[in-house]
């Protein structure tokens, strides 16, 4: 598992009021298997860590592009993504802080919020080469409804 350590001595020892972070990190492709990310290159992370009595604050802003495949046409597309992470750190990550090392890791708290930032689906804006009709089926798009010949009679019995 990869690290992205944040040294906090200085904030242990009440020499700094904060940590600041300040760093782009590129996912490798084994990173993101068992995920339906094809590509997440230079994700920009920005902010600090901060202590208030015996309490760790993390406030981050989380900023890249995803590439992801397109619902239709399987293509590569291009998803932005931005957001912010503004919570302090849970008892158990603080007791084991303080009895193991002058670091945090925060690369599982911004992978699991990259994983909620994931769609459901993308679709490509260039969609010019993909089959949209064939012998007997039509792509139906959310801009347009069409109710099934079929059930449409069953309207006339309620």
């Amino acid at each position: 598992m990869i690290n992205l350590n944040i040294d906090i001595t200085r904030l242990k020892s009440n020499l700094d009021e904060y940590a600041l972070i300040d760093l782009k990190y590129s996912f490798s492709t084994e990173e993101l298997a068992n995920t339906n990310i094809i590509e997440l290159n230079d994700v920009s992370i920005k902010g600090d860590i901060t202590k208030h009595l015996d309490n760790f604050h993390l406030n981050i802003e989380v900023k890249g592009i995803m590439v992801l495949p397109c619902s239709i046409s399987l293509k590569p597309t291009d998803y932005p993504f931005s957001f912010n992470i503004d919570d302090d750190f849970d008892d158990n990550i603080q007791k084991n802080l303080k009895n193991v090392t002058n670091s945090i890791d925060i690369f599982p708290i911004i992978w699991e919020n990259i994983l909620m930032e994931i769609p459901l689906r993308v679709v490509n804006a260039d969609l010019s080469d993909v089959k949209t009709k064939g012998d007997g089926w039509q792509l139906i798009t959310d801009k347009e409804s069409r109710i099934n010949p079929e059930l449409e009679k069953l309207k006339d019995l309620l």
